[in-house]
């Protein structure tokens, strides 16, 4: 009995092993979490990482290649706003639009009129100007309905004339008084008598002995006031008359710069007068026509 009695004691007091393993495992675990918690602090004051370089050629020229997209792309998303253009380039800014002035105005309402800046189309629109005129005009009036300078337009007219010389043209630019005008050459003027004198030409139209009553009794007159006494153009008549040698030109108007006509000698003669003093006073009628319509 006494020796069970002292064998139990043994086993209650038989110490049990400690934990050794469960120490160190507290330690890991705790200097694990302190080491977690000071990673944010030194990742903060810690240089930024360095880019691993790149193990061989073909990677570095991949890399190179993609650094110019990012670049690139940056300014983009920097600058929303700038359009790009068809190179890439930012489009300028738009400038406002000017008001428009009282000349671009003048210059739209002529801007169907034929350019004349050309040489040749110069001559031609001074030679549709001289072909419509009734008396000389100047180198002023044909410049400024052509809008073209004074110096331009006389060395135009003077170079036109010197091509109609060195051809021979039939017809003859002069420069009579203070302005141009077309005239018949001398040289063909049997041809133009011929036209104008032969068969029925060779009687005066009752308009041709009107204009010539006016101008023998108005003398000098200009073309102008011999239009307004007979209500009609008499531009027509006048050549004739010119032609047959029955009027001729006498200066000009210093009023109206217009071509003064009066008659000539041969007028007197087919007349049967010896002087303008001679004729019939001339109201209240003027001659009959068929007194006078062999002229």
């Amino acid at each position: 009995m006494s020796t069970e009695d002292d064998r139990a004691p043994e086993r209650e007091e038989t110490p049990r092993a400690p934990d050794a393993p469960e120490a160190p495992a507290d330690e890991a675990q705790v200097e694990a979490e302190e080491e977690a918690a000071a990673e944010p602090v030194e990742a903060a004051g810690s240089e930024p990482e360095t880019v691993p370089q790149p193990e061989n050629e073909a990677e570095a020229e991949a890399a190179d290649a993609d650094e110019p997209e990012s670049e690139a792309a940056e300014p983009a998303a920097a600058e929303p706003e700038a359009e790009a253009g068809p190179e890439g380039e930012a489009a300028p800014e738009a400038e406002p639009e000017a008001e428009p002035s009282d000349d671009e105005g003048l210059v739209a309402v002529d801007s169907g009129l034929p350019s004349v800046e050309d040489d040749e189309a110069l001559e031609a629109a001074l030679e549709a100007l001289l072909l419509v005129v009734d008396s000389p005009i100047g180198e002023d009036s044909l410049a400024e309905t052509l809008d073209q300078p004074v110096a331009r337009v006389t060395v135009a007219l003077r170079t036109m004339a010197q091509k109609f010389a060195e051809r021979a043209s039939g017809i003859d630019l002069r420069r009579v008084g203070e302005g141009w005008r077309f005239y018949t050459r001398d040289t063909y003027a049997p041809f133009v008598e011929k036209l104008l004198l032969d068969g029925q030409r060779s009687k005066l139209t009752r308009a041709a002995l009107e204009s010539l009553a006016v101008i023998a009794y108005r003398q000098p007159v200009t073309r102008a006031r011999v239009a307004a006494v007979r209500g009609v153009n008499v531009d027509g008549v006048i050549r004739t008359l010119l032609a047959r040698g029955l009027i001729e030109e006498m200066g000009t108007d210093p009023e109206t710069t217009g071509t003064l006509y009066v008659t000539t000698e041969l007028f007197l003669e087919r007349l049967g007068l010896s002087s303008l003093n001679d004729l019939p006073p001339i109201a209240p009628l003027l001659p009959e026509v068929d007194t006078i319509d062999d002229i």
